[in-house]
């Protein structure tokens, strides 16, 4: 007889029927009344006034019955957590007691094993001080079953109050438990342990791994349980051998895990030998060894139930993502079943075009080609999206690829055509000029296409071979008629093409490129649109040539790699192998609500890299570092208890001039030489930029008025404004802070994400305490620029966490460009010629700066105050010319030259630097410092 008689639907007066049961005499009575309690407790009935006579059946020796009075008391205890520390009683009753001191009253372990985890499932504060005596009893208990329950009792313990785990000494006696003779308590307690080490606020580990640890652990995995193995093979996984022969010692004792099984078994020793891996010598014959014994447990894993082959097949993703060379020669594995469901289908697709190569293209074209025969369109899709992509991938059989689209078309299925279209448009990317001869191909199937993508990547294709297609303006004109029922990509699609038509063909298609123009700029509401028909409608207009370089520019080749997950992120994956975060492929901290930033693993370094890695932490001389990642990721995952204290480092004096600058000697500069003139600008007039600073003078260096960086609506009262000043060879941050909050605010910290130029604080945030209601204060942040260097966008971009009593604040802010700049940026005249010379023509940059009422001199006076220092100034048919030097606090040096024509309040500014992305910064600073 089964037990789902409990569930079926009683009469009215049921809570009264179960009060007078559960009071019944009779053991078998009591047993069903408390049966259906847990049954109406199970489909959401509320029987929580039944508590005092379901825990009053706690008093039997029935160990069914127990088990069920104990799910009710775990289940209810929150709601009634006063009648929870009366049921104690009966816990400390029944736990108190222990063979060897002949107090016991139940000699059945299971029932002491059941009350402690019992008691550590309840979760009310005020019951976790009778717990402490029997877990300790528990802990020491004869029998390994209740000692592996109490075990991860602790880590609940620790999760409800670890004040008191730590100090009644529990976390000592569960170290101990490592040293246990049972396998399985060494496993719950190397279990507990991670559990602690995870919620530990520190992130310190409590225990320190070292080789007698390890081997305990290594020789309790051949006897456990599969899932005490997962928890060993974990903990292992966090271990770092001292050197090559503990690592492949440790390498060996856990190769026969790979055999077992159980898929999780399996996957955490292969996230344990792939780490152990990269600190072996990638060339020696045991790493070939141990690579080839990774791939056969793999592979089983594939002939399991769906579910546990997707997950096995995400994470099979990473690995050949960082080790191709294991599955390179199983690539039939992969190979797509009739009846795989479609999210198996297309994790196996993946994976093939990540081991496709030379020596397997033929079958893996021969595979994707019968995929498009497929009946589900969106794996057909992907099929064909796969050919385009190992074409870029496999250049040596591009051409075999292409081929193979082509027969894809003739079948004339629209989906398959207009996908084999997009693809073909990448592959036009990777190989310019050698695959043109199908555009007539392609043409053909003009009238089939009424998909976005595919439309507007044909419309490229017309575009970019516009020259080599004869009707082009045709097939562009035919596009045009419906422009505005386009979709937006197509629109933007089709408006540069036809530029790129006019730019190539300009005498028959004047009147298609104004059109064009006309719909995009006058007739359309998407400001993207009317931006771009603007900007190409100016640039035809006053210069067809820039024009010509702008929208004929040569194209970056595109490349397979870009949809490879980063590096960094891809160790740190590698580290989370058999864990959710290898199937999200994304790191724990992303989608674990408070997950500390700090515990982020990855792969150790190799041995023999030691030197390279030594090489990288060196500084690039004089450059802005170009890589931007993870930004405000970055700032979010910062601990901001207090800044780090960096002792500003001043300026490199060490003759950076000379060696950046280069040498040679003209004199122009010096007037002495009458046969040469100065260097040639373009008076081109490029777009202007708005003003981004305010306007007002200092006594001395330039300072942008105080902007509102944290609205109180958005700061929960608190109130920030500020700004930017340099002062005595000092970059300070200057703020205002305002509480509009009801309460007073204390504990101010402050901390800045990696930025462009190092930018960190050199002191901690002084404020005094409290902040009242209704009260402002001012305070000033000294900055040295010695922290971590990533690039910004924009380049001065700051993001910046402040933290009080209330919470902690996020907020990015602009660095105005004058204050990076340095005190010792002037440089000898000579060295300024020579290396205006020596810097590409490609690297001059040319603004115009609006309405400058200022004499050439008043010019010269204002960015000496700003450490912008005047070299040489000349008089050209009645135009001043300045040539100026600055220095940033980077070393990047930047020569300016200024065209002052008196009576003209526009001045032209042309500034050459070897790091061109400090052109905008350094425009945006001449143009706040001369109107101030």
């Amino acid at each position: 007889m089964t037990d789902s008689k409990y569930f079926t639907t009683t009469k009215k007066g049921e809570i009264f029927e179960l009060k007078s049961e559960l009071n019944n005499d009779k053991k078998e009575k009591k047993k069903e009344a408390v049966k259906k309690v847990i049954a109406s407790m199970t489909v959401g009935k509320d029987v929580s006034a039944l508590f005092p006579d379901v825990v009053n059946c706690m008093q039997t020796d029935n160990l069914e019955l127990k088990k069920l009075v104990y799910l009710y008391l775990m289940n209810y205890a929150k709601s009634q957590p006063d009648m929870a520390i009366m049921a104690v009683n009966t816990f400390v009753k029944e736990l108190a007691t222990s063979p060897m001191t002949k107090d016991c009253e139940d000699p059945n372990p299971l029932i002491r094993a059941l009350a402690v985890r019992t008691m550590g499932c309840i979760r009310v504060d005020k019951i976790t001080e009778y717990l402490c005596e029997p877990l300790r009893k528990c802990l020491k208990d004869e029998d390994p079953y209740v000692r592996k329950t109490a075990a991860v009792c602790v880590a609940k313990l620790y999760d409800i109050n670890a004040a008191l785990v730590e100090d009644q000494g529990f976390l000592d006696q569960l170290k101990d438990l490592l040293s246990d003779s049972n396998p399985m308590v060494v496993a719950n307690a190397v279990a507990a342990l991670s559990e602690i080490n995870e919620a530990s606020p520190s992130g310190q580990p409590l225990v320190e791994m070292n080789a007698q640890t390890i081997n305990k652990l290594l020789t309790a995995l051949n006897e456990c349980t599969e899932w005490g193995q997962v928890f060993i093979l974990d903990s292992l996984a966090n271990y770092s051998p001292k050197d090559d022969r503990e690592a492949q010692s440790i390498c060996e004792r856990i190769t026969p895990r790979l055999a077992h099984a159980n898929a999780a078994v399996v996957l955490s020793a292969v996230k344990v030998l792939m780490k152990l891996i990269e600190m072996l010598q990638s060339e020696s014959d045991f790493v070939g060894t141990l690579t080839k014994k990774l791939a056969p447990p793999l592979v089983t894993l594939l002939s399991s139930e769906p579910e546990v082959q997707y997950v096995a097949l995400r994470n099979i993703n990473l690995i050949v993502q960082k080790r191709p060379d294991i599955l390179k020669h199983e690539m039939k594995v992969f190979f797509v079943k009739y009846n795989d469901p479609i999210y198996v289908k297309l994790e196996k697709l993946d994976i093939m075009i990540r081991l496709a190569s030379q020596a397997n293209i033929a079958q893996v074209l021969s595979e994707l080609k019968e995929y498009a025969t497929e009946v589900d369109v969106d794996f057909v899709r992907k099929a064909v999206r796969a050919i385009g992509r190992c074409a870029i991938k496999v250049e040596p059989s591009a051409e075999r690829c292409v081929s193979t689209l082509l027969d894809l078309i003739q079948t004339k299925v629209n989906y398959v055509v207009q996908e084999a279209i997009v693809v073909i448009k990448d592959i036009f990317r990777k190989y310019p000029n050698k695959y043109e001869s199908i555009i007539s191909t392609l043409c053909e199937n003009l009238d089939t296409l009424d998909e976005p993508e595919a439309r507007a990547s044909m419309i490229w294709i017309i575009g970019e071979y516009a020259e080599r297609i004869d009707n082009a303006d045709e097939l562009l004109e035919s596009f045009l008629e419906g422009f505005h029922d386009e979709n937006t990509q197509v629109q933007l699609q089709l408006l540069t093409a036809i530029v790129k038509l006019f730019l190539k063909r300009p005498t028959d298609t004047q009147e298609l490129v104004q059109q064009v123009l006309s719909l995009a700029t006058q007739d359309s509401d998407n400001p993207d649109l009317r931006d771009r028909g603007f900007i190409y409608w100016r640039l035809l207009s006053t210069d067809p040539a820039a024009a010509k370089e702008v929208v004929l520019a040569e194209k970056p080749l595109i490349s397979e790699e870009t949809d490879l997950l980063e590096p960094t992120l891809l160790d740190e994956l590698i580290c989370h192998i058999s864990s959710l975060a290898s199937v999200y492929h994304k790191p724990p901290t992303a989608f674990v609500e408070g997950r500390a930033a700090g515990t982020r693993k990855s792969l150790p370094a190799r041995s023999n890299s030691n030197e390279d890695s030594t090489q990288h932490t060196a500084q690039p001389h004089a450059q802005v570092i170009p890589a931007q990642d993870s930004l405000i990721g970055d700032l979010l995952s910062m601990d901001i208890g207090g800044p780090t204290m960096v002792t500003p480092t001043p300026a490199s004096q060490s003759g950076l001039g000379l060696d950046l600058l280069g040498s040679g000697l003209d004199g122009i500069l010096g007037g002495t030489d009458t046969g040469s003139t100065a260097p040639v600008v373009s008076q081109t007039t490029t777009g202007l930029l708005g003003d981004i600073f305010g306007f007002n003078q200092g006594p001395t260096s330039y300072i942008a008025p105080k902007v509102n960086w944290l609205p109180a609506e958005k700061g929960k009262g608190f109130d920030i404004w500020g700004t930017f000043s340099r002062k005595n060879g000092q970059i300070s941050m200057d703020m205002t802070f305002t509480n509009k909050a009801m309460q007073p605010m204390g504990g101010f910290a402050i901390q800045l994400n990696k930025n462009s130029f190092g930018l960190t604080p050199a002191a901690p945030l002084q404020v005094p305490s409290p902040l009242n209601p209704g009260t402002s204060i001012d305070t000033s942040v000294i900055l040295s620029t010695a922290g971590a260097v990533q690039r910004m966008e924009p380049l001065n971009n700051l993001q910046v966490a402040i933290k009080n009593n209330i919470d902690v604040f996020y907020f990015a802010c602009i660095v105005p460009m004058n204050v990076y700049f340095a005190e010792d940026g002037q440089l000898d005249k000579r060295v300024f010629l020579s290396t205006w010379k020596d810097i590409p023509a490609q690297n001059e940059v040319q603004y115009t700066l609006k309405g400058v009422m200022l004499t050439a001199d008043q010019v010269v006076q204002k960015m000496q105050q700003n450490n912008v220092f005047t070299i040489a100034k000349r008089n050209v048919e009645g135009q001043d010319m300045l040539y100026q030097s600055l220095k940033l606090t980077n070393t990047v040096w930047v020569l300016n030259e200024l065209k002052i024509q008196p009576g003209n309040p526009d001045v032209t500014l042309s500034l050459k630097s070897r790091s061109v992305e400090v052109a905008p910064g350094i425009f945006q600073a001449y143009n706040a410092i001369l109107h101030s």
